[in-house]
């Protein structure tokens, strides 16, 4: 939040304002994804683009691998991966057609690794 009130080429922002409706795998029912980010920015090249952008730990933007021994930590870790992947792909439609881009991004991304 510092960065977008700090950077002089952001022009506006906001946070988990903006909801897109998505179909939840674990229940078949529409839910309301509320993203993190929302904001809109003069880029290197002088174009104004607003950005969608989701931040999540690294491990929870990854497909958890098959495992022979189905553990309740394994089976949180596919329903967490199912739900949002329901999320971004209903991110990405939206943003698409809105003329905007989505960002996933993880602490690699922030430098924080």
């Amino acid at each position: 939040m510092q960065y977008f009130d700090e950077n002089s080429n952001v022009l506006e922002w906001q946070s988990e304002e903006l909801y897109v409706p998505y179909l939840s795998p674990v229940d078949n029912k529409m839910h309301r994804y509320f993203p993190d980010f929302v904001f809109t920015a003069k880029t290197k090249n002088g174009t104004i683009e607003t950005f969608m952008v989701e931040v999540k730990p690294f491990k929870q933007t990854q497909e958890p691998k098959p495992q022979k021994q189905k553990t309740q930590r394994f089976l949180q870790e596919v329903t967490t991966w199912g739900v949002n992947s329901s999320k971004w792909d209903a991110a990405k439609k939206y943003c698409e057609a809105q003329g905007w881009k989505f960002k996933l991004i993880t602490e690699k991304q922030l430098g924080l690794l």
